[in-house]
């Protein structure tokens, strides 16, 4: 058993995502992540709109491979480097609605992610030091994660 406590829920926005087409090792697509927001019991803030994005990877088995850079600035004006890797899967007619912006129950596909966080902020210094895990949605306007702190 993994025991874990929340950390935060984070919400972004990807107003557009540039298709580069078929490579030698899947689709690959650029999501522009132009901002959003964070909140948990011990930080909370803002998406920095740029730089930030996801370097996604549509592999031929159908999973989803993530690669997302973000900066968050927190509510009292600290900047955290997140960086996460991710895979999103599921049934392809599941697949296809998310792929078409269309709301679907997110316990019918699988979606998770391993966030790293980097800060020069000593008062989230203890961030440096954390391991997370995170549970992911799809939403039309975005990706939404619930965050965990491993312990």
């Amino acid at each position: 058993m993994i025991d874990t406590r929340p950390l935060f829920r984070i919400a972004l926005t990807v107003p557009s995502v540039i298709d580069l087409g078929a490579t030698p090792l899947g689709t690959r697509k650029i999501a522009n992540v132009s901002g959003g927001s964070f909140e948990g019991e011990r930080l909370r803030g803002s998406v920095v709109p740029a730089p930030g994005g996801d370097w996604i990877l549509a592999r031929p088995d159908g999973a989803m491979i993530l690669d997302v850079r973000l900066l968050l600035k927190t509510d009292d004006d600290q900047l955290i480097y997140m960086s996460y890797r991710g895979v999103r899967h599921g049934p392809p007619d599941i697949m296809a609605r998310l792929n078409r912006g269309e709301a679907v129950e997110p316990g019918s596909y699988y979606f998770k992610i391993q966030p790293v966080f980097e800060t020069a902020s000593p008062r989230y210094d203890w961030l440096n030091r954390v391991m997370a895990i995170g549970n992911g949605q799809r939403l039309p306007s975005g990706p939404v994660y619930d965050v965990f702190e491993v312990l």
